[in-house]
């Protein structure tokens, strides 16, 4: 077949794609570059272009055509679920049997994988977390890269370190890569990534071969249909009344972003009082209720999905009409990328901007988990090197000071780098040398601070703002776009309503959270020296709790966060604090099971206020005990304290195990407290400012259990998350 041939054939197929019955649809002239490069010199390519460009179509096109010359399945490395639905609902579109391997079909796996052998299967999608599984990395991926006849790399700028979403999962397509037969093409694409990030992951495609290796088309960034702009609001109230005045003003349906999952469920819930048909969705959404809400957003049974960067990547809906951020990225290539789920398939979509004060504690909470320091590191291999067996993260866990998560993030860079191995059972050591690549992750801090410089810049440039993000990812082909709320004005008013107003600062003014209780102890305590397992018993654990607020909403978050900020002065609780901790403790005991209800089962009043020792803010928590005692009429019995002969309780709050150990029979309840407590079985109230790992929460309840205590309702300012 000529490559004549070739493009009619491809053409033919673009248009089953598309639903094109006139027979008119064309291939761009890159997309055929690209498909051309695939399947007729079986090279390796990358795309960045633009969402909406059509790079799907590329890797779907070249599989159709691949697949009629014998040639393997397509495996597509894809990042997130709903991706991977679009994905297959697009193949089968052009008679593309699609197929997928993640975490939400665990009980498909082996029926996929009995199809893929036996031909059955066009298209296979995997989530890059499936590349490392022990399973599949040693037992099915051998046979899948010896038959693979395309592999597609989607939101490819994960693999580089010096994008703005990288992931260690990807870079495990390096061995991928390198195995694969070297007539099999290879397809990368993307829509956010700058000249580094380009020339990174284009040096990653070829395995080392130089960028020569590597067809690179890069296109034009410029989204006609997108109409930018930035509203600057006084405070979260007036952001939340804007979008209940004027979200029906915006086109169709579309997203509203949040920074934290916290927002997003404050922003439902207020959107949905007010009237609008919302849905929530982030990375604690259930699986079956995010299929529920992607559906009813493509249908338009809702306004909008109120959503976290979980819904960051790949979410195909062409008619999206707006995208409004309720606080900042921290990146102006994250931004760019999630503002083009809209205006896909129309002529015209809002993107709308509304920063608020709290996006930079944000951003600092989230570049607290960078890559641990060299110290942490080496931690960890000495841990593993010294193991005669594969540890687990629960394993692992208690003997180094990270968290679970950024654990399993740094044991997958480890990983790639070769100094670790995931086997079944856990991590082991490989015994490979390893060097701390300090200069590396520093540049890649700074990175990240000048991406955050940059929004704060995109939020109050006078200029153009496309033009500004366009230039931001290195298109230089970026100008003034003539569409934006700088080149052409202002479209939306900054103006609310006195009623909506007043509904969002009661929403947000509403104060009181829930604290679950600890139940368990953590796993693997009786190896660091702590002599505790298994369940918490019963008559030691705390009851549930409460807190004013979380530090990530954007409610009472905001009022909490530089009170609570490490640098902030010690003093006595603020009265607005106080009084609404006042209610909180009002609505708890009136509540379904409070001690003012009039539940059989309700517990009895507390009989007195118990406060823990701090270091850092003991005038907050004294007066804020002193403060609950004097409105409840109940007496101050005292402060579970630390005990004079540890040397400094004031770890980091890293983990569980961690944290533990820290206050292993670091707190004791004082003389004078235990005999209150033994003279009555009562409930008591336990005040602190904050709980992050809930640890302190549970030892001192369980002290005072102990102590006579008949129950024990803890009581904080804020949760941490």
């Amino acid at each position: 077949m000529t490559n004549d041939e070739l493009r009619v054939s491809a053409d033919r197929v673009l248009a089953r794609l598309v639903g094109d019955t006139t027979g008119t649809a064309r291939l761009r002239e890159d997309q055929w570059r690209a498909i051309e490069a695939l399947v007729a010199d079986h090279r390796r390519a990358l795309v960045v272009q633009r969402t909406g460009w059509g790079k799907s179509a590329v890797y779907f096109v070249a599989t159709a055509l691949l697949r009629e010359r014998g040639s393997g399945p397509t495996v597509i490395v894809s990042p997130l679920l709903a991706l991977m639905r679009n994905q297959v609902e697009a193949a089968e579109r052009a008679g593309i049997r699609a197929r997928t391997i993640n975490s939400a079909n665990t009980e498909e796996w082996e029926t996929v994988q009995e199809e893929v052998a036996a031909g059955a299967v066009d298209v296979l999608l995997v989530s890059p977390e499936r590349l490392n599984n022990p399973d599949f990395r040693d037992h099915v991926l051998p046979a899948l890269s010896a038959s693979t006849g395309l592999l597609v790399v989607d939101e490819a700028h994960c693999i580089s370190d010096w994008g703005h979403d990288f992931r260690p999962d990807y870079r495990r397509l390096r061995t991928m890569l390198a195995d694969l037969p070297p007539d099999v093409p290879v397809l990368a694409t993307t829509a956010t990534a700058n000249a580094r990030v380009t020339a990174d992951v284009a040096e990653q495609l070829g395995t080392g071969g130089g960028l020569t290796q590597t067809l690179v088309l890069r296109g034009s960034l410029d989204r006609e249909s997108l109409s930018l702009g930035v509203l600057n609001l006084p405070d979260a109230a007036h952001r939340l009344a804007w979008l209940a005045d004027h979200l029906d003003e915006l086109p169709g349906s579309g997203i509203i972003y949040t920074l934290t999952v916290a927002a997003a469920d404050e922003v439902t819930t207020y959107l949905r009082r007010s009237g609008h048909h919302v849905a929530s969705y982030s990375g604690k959404t259930e699986d079956a209720d995010r299929r529920a809400a992607e559906a009813d957003l493509l249908a338009n049974r809702v306004k909008a999905l109120v959503a976290t960067s979980a819904l960051g990547m790949g979410f195909d809906k062409p008619d999206l009409g707006f995208v409004v951020h309720l606080g900042s990225p921290a990146s102006p290539i994250a931004y760019y990328q999630q503002v083009g789920r809209a205006g896909r398939g129309v002529e015209h979509a809002e993107v709308l901007l509304l920063p608020g004060r709290e996006d930079e504690a944000i951003w600092r909470y989230f570049a607290s988990l960078a890559f641990p320091s060299e110290e942490q590191v080496r931690r960890t291999l000495d841990v593993l090197a010294a193991a005669d067996r594969p540890l687990s993260l629960p394993a692992l866990e208690p003997q180094v000071e990270l968290r679970r998560s950024r654990l399993e993030t740094m044991l997958k860079v480890l990983d790639v780098d070769g100094a670790v191995r995931r086997v079944r059972g856990g991590w082991t050591s490989t015994g490979q040398p390893w060097t701390y690549d300090a200069e590396r992750y520093a540049w890649v801090a700074r990175q990240r601070a000048a991406e955050q410089e940059a929004m704060r810049a995109y939020a109050s440039t006078t200029e153009c703002r496309m033009e500004f993000l366009r230039r931001q990812l290195d298109d230089e082909t970026a100008q003034p776009c003539g569409r934006c709320d700088n080149c052409a004005g202002a479209r939306f008013s900054v103006d609310v309503s006195a009623a909506a107003l007043q509904t969002a600062q009661g929403e947000l003014g509403r104060p009181g959270v829930e604290v679950e209780p600890r139940r368990m102890w953590p796993t693997g305590l009786p190896a660091i020296g702590v002599s505790l397992k298994g369940r918490i018993p019963a008559g030691e654990q705390a009851a549930p709790g409460r807190a004013l607020g979380r530090l990530s909403d954007i409610g009472w978050g905001n009022r909490l966060r530089p009170l609570l900020a490490p640098q902030s002065p010690d003093g006595k609780v603020p009265d607005d604090v106080a009084n609404a901790v006042v209610t909180v403790i009002a609505d708890w005991a009136r509540g379904p099971g409070g001690w003012a209800s009039n539940a059989s089962d309700a517990p009895n009043r507390p009989i007195g206020v118990v406060t823990v020792a701090s270091r850092s803010r003991p005038q907050l928590i004294q007066s804020l005990g002193e403060r609950i005692a004097t409105v409840g009429r109940m007496p101050l019995l005292g402060t579970i304290a630390y005990r004079d002969d540890r040397v400094d309780t004031r770890v980091p709050r890293t983990n569980s195990a961690q944290r533990l150990r820290a206050l292993d029979g670091a707190l004791t309840v004082p003389p004078a407290l235990v005999q209150a407590l033994s003279s009555s079985d009562g409930p008591v109230l336990l005040v602190d400012d904050y709980t992050d790992t809930g640890w302190t929460l549970a030892v001192a309840a369980r002290l005072l259990r102990q102590a006579g205590a008949g129950a024990v309702f803890p009581l904080v300012l804020a949760v941490q998350g």
